[in-house]
């Protein structure tokens, strides 16, 4: 049977419960504009500069889903450490009701420390041994190839974090064979390769609040092409910028 994607269809935020917006996370210009985000059935993409909300937004959307704040699956209930933003307090979701078979939480800042969650609790998720024995590049690919099945939901954040170019190519077609068997990909990234998936919704975090944006007019794309296209001339400019 074919799966009811999207899984997960949109988020709101509860403007009725929020006390103040002078008061983080509220304070980011992109949550405070939040009004409603739909997700794309196969994969959206949620993209910003540094401090933009990215990752406060994709946590609060993997807690929603019942997902622990440091990753891993719905198993995984450990934590290191009690900074989370409290933004998921404050959306409604709404889902489809034809349920996941499967949920993960691909966090690269804290991905060192679900591998050793996993060790400890003898508990490695379908990657068939210890991700400490392998390179963090490799613990990434375990997970993303070896431990995701068909009929998922999968929120990574920047799960290019840990992988070379050619990695993140391998990431790209891995991300289509899942798209493929019925899983949902919601993702914030940096990367322009990931970001090129066709048909996929990229969603722009900036001073502006929440908005919808071409692949071609994201600052990833626009920098990186800019670089590649002229590399010398980038590279006297940035070492010397008098001449």
């Amino acid at each position: 049977m074919i799966a009811n994607k999207p899984y997960l269809k949109e988020i709101s935020l509860k403007r009725e419960l929020i006390e103040s917006y002078e008061k983080y996370p509220f304070t980011i210009p992109s949550i405070k504009g939040l009004d409603k985000m739909e997700f794309h059935p196969d994969v959206t993409f949620i993209v910003g500069e540094n401090g933009s909300g990215k990752s406060t937004l994709i946590e609060a959307i993997a807690l929603c889903m019942g997902l622990g704040q440091e990753g891993g699956s719905k198993h995984a209930r450990f934590s290191t450490h009690q900074n989370i933003s409290g933004l998921f307090n404050y959306l409604k979701i709404i889902k489809s009701y034809s349920l996941p078979k499967d949920y993960y939480f691909l966090r690269a800042e804290s991905f060192y420390n679900l591998a050793t969650y996993m060790e400890q609790t003898d508990n490695l998720q379908g990657t068939g041994h210890s991700l400490h024995e392998c390179s963090h590049g490799e613990s990434f690919m375990k997970i993303l190839t070896e431990r995701l099945g068909d009929n998922g939901l999968y929120v990574f954040d920047e799960p290019e974090a840990a992988l070379s170019p050619m990695r993140q190519l391998t990431l790209f077609t891995a991300i289509d064979e899942h798209v493929k068997n019925n899983s949902q990909f919601i993702i914030a990234t940096h990367s322009p390769i990931l970001l090129a998936y066709p048909k996929a919704i990229i969603y722009q975090l900036d001073e502006r609040g929440i908005h919808q944006i071409d692949y071609e007019e994201t600052e990833h794309f626009l920098v990186t092409k800019g670089f590649l296209n002229n590399y010398k001339n980038m590279t006297e400019i940035l070492l010397d910028p008098k001449k």
